[in-house]
Formats: C-alpha cells, sequence, structure tokens
C-alpha cells in the first residue's frame, strides 16, 4: 500500500466517523471520541490538516 492509499484510507474513515458522530446527536459516545482523536493523529502525522475535513 502506497502512502497516498493509506491516506486516502485513513481520511474515508475519518469521515465515516464524524459522520456517525453526527448522527448520534447529543448522545455522548466516549469510544466514538477516542477513535476519532486517534484518527486525527494518525492524519496529523501523515501530514494531512484535519481543519479542511472536519464537518
Amino acid at each position: 500500500m502506497t502512502e497516498k492509499e493509506l491516506i486516502a484510507i485513513t481520511i474515508d474513515r475519518y469521515t465515516e466517523l464524524q459522520h456517525i458522530k453526527k448522527a448520534n446527536g447529543d448522545h455522548e459516545n466516549s469510544e466514538l471520541d477516542y477513535y476519532i482523536k486517534v484518527t486525527i493523529a494518525k492524519l496529523s502525522s501523515l501530514g494531512v490538516n484535519v481543519e479542511d475535513l472536519t464537518l
């Protein structure tokens, strides 16, 4: 897998997690929040600015 493929897959995962969080509304889900933080960290380590991807 190339770095570009890894970035694309990780961006897809991040957007999916954001959609789940948005669909949950006000429901608190600490595990979902943790996965989002980890995915943000991975994207940042790959040089991706997640601010442009955040809902």
